[in-house]
């Protein structure tokens, strides 16, 4: 059997455990809380699954890899450690406990629902929730990206070939997730989060042995200049770049704290234990998955170049003068790896891209139909309800897909302004109303201002046309920290989120002293 009629096999088992896992599941799932929150009573393995798996998709194995892998070699390795302690663990013990016992006791189900209900403000819930749905669609789209990247390699597929891959994929997550939903999901993830942990821990060590060892590898990366023509930093501890190589790990760690569809898992465990033993796993999952993909990018360099003449690596082609840098994990994978194990990967990226892809769809259409719809239509039964979720589901891809099909705007750039919209505008609000009593309201919206408005002036400033003067300005200031990156500007949100909720707070009036202690009281319960 071919390579190809080998990974066609796999794919169809694949996608047959996919939707018997549907099927299976939707007998189960009866009401809004189950579809929405598998009923409050998800165990530690599939909840730290779920995390992770939702956490780590096509974005961080196609793009952060080859991308920053590319940029700062094997120091970006950095970049999975902090998705791991800072983005893994601390939230488990840090925001666990709190946000389970506060959200089930003031009954909320999203994000939006604890703003309205533990600020005292329906203006709130609707401006989240719309905040959520409009800056999931681009990490949607990046994931879609991410995937037809890897399919169009292994199938040598052209645009429109890229573009069927796109929608199949978009068909099968909404499929399961519309039978399912929030246990479908869960399920799916555990069997998609055991194929990510054997997967990466294969390709990175053909990676790594195709290069003649660990030693062999990290010599050969400092013979080769960086971006800045400097050699001996690629294979560095902390590479050329290490400023930068922080603000990537703000972003992709810290953003977590503040991300619906991270911070929803904890709504839906079923105890603190649960949360103990989720925070192992999880922490454990991410160090394997997260941090072997970004060592396996570190050596991207070694495999793939932009000299044409340089023969034995692939040439990868620019476009407006910078690298294409979502070509260069599949460049990697096509020469590191036997061709009978590409089927392996292709279910693995599938496998993490999809997990992803089912939590952004649920969290984008439970906010719409709970905080935005369920409000103003009267007699809004549990049915009606799960069958406008389902609606919004389609709606959501629908839209999603049509944005990853234009091939402009690199993976890593959209999923950075949906993480910096998203946390730049929710962190502060989120983690400050769990221990502050003090935060207020008003709080909450300079933290919504300000997030969004650092966002879309980063992306008006240095996308457009428009402001290309603007934008040669900043180039040239010599400035050691990147103001062109959007990962600086998502990581700046988050920063001035955590600053400006307590800063505003102090001189701003509190909700009503009833609901606060009421809210708090939850923490009480052992």
């Amino acid at each position: 059997m071919g390579s190809k009629a080998a990974t066609f096999v796999i794919l169809a088992i694949y996608v047959a455990i996919m939707v018997t896992i549907g099927i299976y599941t939707s007998k189960r799932t009866k009401s809004t809380t189950d579809f929405m929150l598998g009923g409050r009573s998800v165990g530690s393995w599939l909840t730290a699954f779920s995390y992770g798996t939702t956490y780590f998709s096509a974005v961080v194995f196609i793009g952060y890899a080859g991308q920053f892998g590319w940029s700062y070699g094997v120091s970006a390795s950095w970049v999975g450690i902090g998705n791991a302690f800072i983005g893994s663990l601390i939230p488990f013990f840090l925001l666990g406990r709190r946000t389970r016992l506060m959200t089930n006791h003031i009954g909320a189900k999203t994000m939006p629902e604890y703003f309205e209900k533990r600020f005292d403000s329906n203006t709130l819930k609707t401006a989240s929730a719309l905040i959520v749905f409009i800056f999931l669609i681009p990490y949607t789209a990046s994931v879609y990206n991410g995937l037809s990247r890897l399919f169009g390699m292994v199938f040598d597929l052209g645009e429109n070939g890229a573009t069927i891959i796109i929608i199949a994929m978009a068909v099968l997550s909404a499929f399961y997730v519309t039978l399912g939903g929030y246990k479908a999901t869960a399920l799916n993830d555990f069997f998609q989060g055991i194929i990510m942990l054997i997967g990466i821990a294969t390709v990175v060590g053909l990676t790594v042995q195709k290069k003649d060892g660990f030693s062999a590898a990290i010599d050969a990366l400092n013979i080769i200049p960086d971006d800045k023509g400097n050699t001996g930093t690629l294979g560095s501890l902390f590479g050329p770049d290490p400023l930068n190589l922080l603000g990537v790990v703000l972003l992709t760690s810290l953003g977590t704290w503040g991300l619906p569809q991270m911070v929803q898992k904890f709504y839906a465990i079923k105890d603190e234990q649960a949360i103990r033993k989720g925070a192992v796993i999880s922490t454990f999952f991410a160090v394997v998955v997260a941090g072997g993909s970004y060592y396996m990018g570190g050596f991207v360099r070694l495999y793939c170049t932009l000299d044409q003449n340089e023969s034995g690596k692939s040439f990868i082609e620019t476009l407006n003068g910078r690298p294409v840098y979502d070509t260069m994990v599949p460049a990697l994978l096509n020469q590191a790896l036997p061709n009978l194990l590409i089927g392996l990967v292709v279910v693995l990226v599938l496998s993490a891209s999809l997990s992803t892809l089912s939590s952004l769809v649920l969290t984008s259409s439970s906010t719409l139909t709970n905080d935005l719809i369920k409000p103003r239509i009267k007699n809004f039964s549990d049915k009606s309800q799960m069958t406008t979720m389902r609606v919004f589901i389609a709606v959501f891809l629908l839209i999603s897909v049509i944005i990853a099909c234009n091939k402009n705007a690199s993976i890593s750039t959209l999923m950075s302004y949906s993480w910096g919209a998203l946390s730049g505008a929710f962190l502060g609000p989120f983690l400050y109303g769990l221990f502050m009593k003090k935060a207020t309201t008003a709080a909450c919206w300079a933290s919504f201002v300000t997030g969004l408005g650092i966002t879309i002036t980063h992306m008006l400033l240095f996308n457009l046309s428009a402001f290309s003067s603007v934008k040669q300005s900043v180039a040239q200031l010599g400035c050691p920290l990147n103001l062109l990156s959007p990962i600086n500007a998502g990581a700046f949100a988050m920063i001035v989120s955590l600053i400006i909720v307590p800063v505003v707070s102090s001189f701003t009036k509190t909700p009503d002293e009833k609901v606060v202690e009421n809210a708090f009281s939850s923490l009480n319960t052992k």
